[in-house]
């Protein structure tokens, strides 16, 4: 949570600052809301059909301009970049960790300022762990304090869910495919297998113990209750490995190392940039679009599972649907499938979104987008910054980069052919940015700054991060820590939790 302790809720700590007198921080505790990057985005966006070329187009011409370019993306292959596949689906549950928007329009002009993030814009699980036990107590069992619900009667490592079927989780949308929900579940399984070792004595224990104390004694016992002592250092103690994955591995395989090292030691939108910029969240965090594939395995053994009929989610999961995680992280000794390349080129079965993901056409202005050109999910991401965010195009980003911090050395990327013959002369952010990707096959110049800077803020502005704490990862997660060594460690202690047969729902 940004500039948060431990799991505090936004008003403990509003509250906190009040009676304290600690509100001299940068950012108000409560700011929940997206905002532009660039000053003056809302005046130089150049979105409407007027306004977009000076050439008087209407809304179908550019509609059907851009349609002509999201069918320029197809691809029936299946190229390897250089990511593990499971970084994909990671991705994506690291984009729910920190945004949620309930708004999402795509031909009604919205400013985002008006629109509330539901999430906490920080690296910090709250998708697994909610607001904690007292805020979520549906997420926690009542009988053994700090442990998650988790697993079903006849199936142990599903979800816990209720009647229903709904899965009881932080972020409902973590299970709305089988591949997130098993990276949820494996955050969930590591937590109870954690706290199993710090109740019991297990070999986690002094790490765990350690970890907490890197945080000063006084502001621990001011954040903590008692009760909760062991689950509070557990949380921290997943979370910084959480960090450290993510900063190390998770954004190195999609952005250019130069991108995130300049994000690092530099404020590049200054400190007045919103913590969470529709730029980021509406187009260049959505480059995982691009890295999905069109079928994968789950087993070593089995057979190819193709995208959407094999992966639907929100509903019971069987044991045919589990993974093996060393099929989607490399481990020790194995080599994990691997993700598409970051670029201009996306697998056929994101050209079909099915219901009930899109069940009707959209509109454009005054124009009607028919059901069929609805369900092409570059299509949803180019109208939907177009008709409704309307953010700055990729050239005007990487003018303003350019004239700002030229030792970055972006350089402007001309219209694609496609648009221009339509005399459309400024790229649509997200599309820009997995064409800036097509040589490095990852995020650079425009995207990647913008997404490492992001990221970097956040860990900057979180007081708790691994940019603020001196930590290192746990040896016996492996002797080189890795996602795919945790997620292994994961797998062969899954069984050893204490009162797992209580932790059991629906």
């Amino acid at each position: 949570m940004t500039r948060s302790i431990h799991g505090m809720s936004r008003f403990d700590i509003f509250m906190r600052s009040c009676v304290d007198g600690e509100a001299q921080a940068a950012r108000p505790p409560l700011e929940q809301h997206f905002g532009y990057l660039l000053p003056n985005s809302k005046t130089n966006a150049n979105t409407g059909p007027n306004e977009l070329t000076g050439k008087g187009l209407t809304f179908e011409k550019i509609a059907t301009a851009f349609e002509e370019l999201v069918d320029t993306m197809r691809d029936k292959d299946n190229p390897k970049g250089p990511a593990d596949a499971g970084m994909t689906f990671l991705a994506q549950f690291v984009d729910h960790d920190i945004t949620l928007e309930a708004t999402s329009m795509i031909g009604k002009k919205i400013d985002p300022a008006s629109i509330r993030n539901v999430r906490t814009p920080g690296l910090d699980l709250d998708c697994v762990y909610g607001d904690g036990p007292e805020a979520s107590p549906h997420l926690y069992s009542p009988q053994h304090e700090g442990f998650l619900l988790f697993g079903r009667e006849d199936h142990h490592y599903d979800l816990a869910r209720n009647c229903k079927g709904t899965a009881l989780i932080g972020d409902p949308r973590n299970d709305e495919n089988i591949l997130v929900s098993q990276i949820q579940g494996a955050f969930i399984t590591l937590h109870n297998i954690l706290m199993s070792s710090v109740n019991e004595g297990g070999e986690a224990q002094k790490a765990i113990h350690d970890c907490g104390n890197a945080i000063p004694k006084h502001v621990w016992m001011n954040a903590v209750k008692p009760e909760l002592e062991n689950f509070e250092q557990v949380r921290l103690f997943l979370r910084l490995h959480y960090q450290h994955a993510f900063l190390h591995e998770i954004l190195p395989a999609f952005i250019d190392q130069e991108c995130i090292d300049a994000a690092l030691e530099h404020d590049i939108f200054g400190p007045d940039a919103p913590i969470m910029p529709v730029e980021f969240s509406v187009a260049a965090f959505r480059f995982g679009h691009a890295t999905v594939q069109q079928e994968y395995k789950l087993t070593k053994t089995g057979n190819p599972v193709p995208l959407f009929a094999g992966m639907r989610g929100f509903r019971k999961r069987t044991k045919a649907d589990d993974i093996e995680m060393r099929m989607f992280f490399d481990v020790a000794g194995t080599v994990a499938q691997k993700a598409r390349p970051v670029g201009p080129k996306m697998a056929t079965e994101l050209f079909a979104l099915p219901e009930p993901i899109v069940t009707k056409g959209e509109t454009f202005g005054d124009f009607a987008i028919s059901k069929e050109s609805a369900k092409k999910l570059g299509l949803r991401n180019i109208l939907r910054d177009r008709g409704a965010i309307r953010c700055a195009s990729g050239q005007q980003l990487a003018r303003w980069l350019a004239a700002n911090h030229p030792a970055l050395g972006v350089k402007e990327l001309p219209a694609p052919a496609t648009l221009k013959k339509h005399h459309i002369t400024k790229t649509p952010l997200w599309f820009y940015c997995l064409e800036e990707a097509t040589k490095s096959k990852k995020l650079t110049g425009v995207g990647g700054i913008i997404v490492a800077s992001v990221f970097a803020r956040l860990l900057k502005l979180d007081r708790e991060s691994i940019l603020h704490t001196e930590f290192e990862p746990w040896s016996g997660f492996g002797e080189k820590f890795t996602m795919g060594n945790m997620m292994k460690w994961m797998e062969d202690h899954r069984d050893h939790v204490t009162h797992a047969a209580d932790l059991r729902c629906g």
